[in-house]
């Protein structure tokens, strides 16, 4: 049952899902614990996560929960069709195919949902939109969901304060264990992973603009700032301008940053970031990313339909050539650049962000059904045993306050 590109390519997914899994060890110690107690028999769950190796490692932890677990992606450009196919040969229901257009990214989503799932592990938001939607008759098994990144969150948190959201969901982005790391050390290496393999260009002595200071904005400017590059940053928030500013970065407007970028990085989750008046200022050649999450932020659309002509440069580049005849060069259709040009973040990064969403998943089991529709947060033991197993894990220790150090923190 499912929805592949190519069942030949099994074995090379299963390679790849070999290679995440040696390297996950807190996913590895909260599957045998699954395994063991089997928190998910009979459940039904319904995955919508960029569909690579280390997701393929979070559905099956899910699957030896017992779990039957439908996989699909959240990103038409971020599947891989060997990995989707090595997955379905562990037993799971993928849907799922790298490439795929608008109509079939929506009928995949909705063949994820059509077994009437228990739970959702959501990225981005789209399930809970279709759940809201067309979908809604799929929705009358559902105790809860999770969701993984910021953009989800936000539409979570503008849905319920519309009135309208019709169950409650985990802010698993929200968790300490996964947005200070997923969010600053994983997109931080995985935007530069993929845009030096992409471009094979030189970033040491190059101004780089990053648009957007939360976590994944500040990941993204110290990586830039360790190879070399000049760091310009645009923000809304003048709190975080201000740290920008105290790690050493330029802060301007996107208006006064355009003529001086080679590197242009969106991380603002928001629509309309880099548009026609910033492309009318800019370098030929420069490059335009978007490490947020929707193709949204570079107005890609006004390049399509105003272009002299549009020229593919590289795999993953294409150039939009202006009337004026500079070129400006495109990073995977503007959609998440290190997962669309790049293999996502590090696989030591997801070990830690997929064991709190399969324990935050197994705390919406138990506890979904009585909670009012809302947006809740992950619960502090869910962080505190991902980072103690993590520190096992590495061989670390931390210490522990003694009862008169206790007595002496109560007392103040």
């Amino acid at each position: 049952m499912g929805i592949l590109r190519d069942a030949s390519l099994a074995e090379a997914g299963r390679r790849k899902i070999g290679w995440a899994r040696a390297y996950m060890p807190v996913l590895n110690a909260v599957g045998e614990d699954f395994c063991t107690r089997r928190p998910f028999k009979g459940v039904k769950i319904t995955t919508s996560v960029h569909l690579e190796a280390k997701t393929a490692c979070l559905a099956l932890t899910l699957a030896r929960g017992g779990a039957e677990v439908h996989a699909t992606g959240c990103n038409p450009l971020s599947t891989q069709d060997d990995v989707a196919a090595g997955l379905a040969a562990e037993g799971v229901n993928v849907y799922a195919v790298h490439g795929c257009s608008a109509p079939e990214y929506a009928e995949h989503l909705t063949a994820a949902l059509s077994c009437g799932p228990h739970l959702i592990l959501d990225d981005g938001g789209d399930l809970t939109e279709l759940l809201h939607g067309a979908a809604r008759d799929y929705a009358q098994n559902l105790a809860g969901a999770t969701e993984e990144t910021t953009t989800g969150v936000r539409r979570l948190h503008a849905r319920h304060n519309a009135g309208s959201l019709a169950f409650p969901v985990m802010a698993v982005n929200d968790a300490d264990m996964k947005h200070l790391f997923d969010n600053r050390y994983g997109t931080g290496q995985s935007t530069w992973d993929a845009l030096m393999h992409t471009t094979n260009l030189q970033v040491s002595g190059k101004a780089v603009v990053v648009a957007g200071y939360g976590w994944c904005g500040r990941g993204v400017a110290a990586r830039a700032a360790g190879l070399g590059a000049r760091v310009i940053v645009t923000e809304i928030d003048p709190v975080k301008a201000i740290e920008a500013v105290n790690d050493g970065c330029a802060v301007m407007t996107m208006d006064e940053a355009a003529p001086l970028g080679d590197f242009f990085i969106t991380v603002t989750g928001c629509s309309g970031v880099v548009t026609e008046r910033h492309f009318a200022r800019m370098k030929d050649g420069v490059i335009l990313a978007n490490a947020g999450h929707f193709d949204v932020e570079v107005d890609v659309k006004w390049l399509r339909d105003n272009a002299v002509e549009a020229i593919p440069r590289r795999d993953g580049i294409m150039a939009y050539k202006q009337a004026d005849g500079r070129f400006l060069n495109v990073i995977a259709e503007g959609r998440l650049c290190n997962l669309a040009a790049g293999n996502g973040h590090p696989v030591e990064i997801m070990d830690m962000s997929f064991s709190v969403q399969a324990l935050a998943l197994e705390h919406m089991l138990k506890h979904g059904p009585g909670l009012a529709p809302g947006v809740y947060p992950v619960p502090r033991e869910i962080d505190a045993r991902v980072s103690e197993l993590k520190l096992l894990s590495m061989g670390m220790t931390i210490d522990k306050l003694t009862e008169a150090q206790m007595k002496y923190m109560e007392a103040l």
